[in-house]
């Protein structure tokens, strides 16, 4: 049941909110773009944007000329609004509607970019299944941002889980070596502070 609830609740906050009635909202993804540009990977780079929405990371990727890139939410209606916005240039895109728990990828990443969606993970069961998937199909890095310890501690209506960035990297600690972390502010759409922790790692 969770899974269905989980889903149903995403598709109603896609259908009946705009981006800049959500607090995730960016016109620009600098810090995740900054992460990516500094892993210096090829045009050919598999790269996954997980729990990416309707996030304009995906235009930005395709901007640097990035050709192989799967963007999955667990939303299809989120997904269809990413589409309509990127007209044409959404059939370079390979799209995936799964919760990221239950996600069977058919190949490896060199990149695996999550920024907002680990954090709704609260119970052992889903991190572990999470790290599971992420481990099997990970061959490069791994790009993650999630809520800090003085971050929200809801988002959307749902629980979040706060990590600090020693939490952050003992959960990755099996498979994964830190390369660097930051803390920042978010702002959102409507003008309210989210302090973030991103982290990026090697797969080792």
């Amino acid at each position: 049941m969770e899974n269905f609830d989980n889903k149903k609740h995403w598709e109603t906050v896609y259908e009946t909110k705009t981006p800049d009635q959500v607090s995730w909202t960016q016109e620009v993804p600098k810090t995740s773009l900054d992460f990516i540009t500094s892993l210096n990977l090829p045009k050919t780079a598999s790269i996954i944007d997980v729990g990416g929405g309707d996030s304009k990371l995906v235009d930005f990727l395709l901007e640097a000329g990035f050709e192989n890139i799967t963007v999955l939410d667990i939303s299809a209606k989120a997904l269809e609004r990413a589409k309509k916005r990127l007209g044409s240039k959404a059939g370079l895109v390979n799209w995936v509607v799964s919760d990221i728990t239950v996600f069977k990828p058919n190949m490896t990443f060199d990149l695996w970019h999550d920024r907002a969606a680990f954090h709704f993970l609260t119970t052992t069961e889903q991190i572990e299944k999470y790290l599971e998937i992420a481990r099997n199909s990970i061959s490069g890095y791994l790009t993650i941002g999630t809520f800090s310890e003085n971050g929200p501690k809801k988002c959307s209506g749902l629980d979040i889980q706060q990590y600090s960035e020693e939490a952050l990297i003992s959960e990755f600690q099996n498979g994964f070596e830190k390369i660097r972390c930051i803390i920042e502010d978010h702002t959102t759409p409507f003008d309210t502070t989210q302090n973030f922790l991103f982290c990026s790692f090697r797969r080792n």
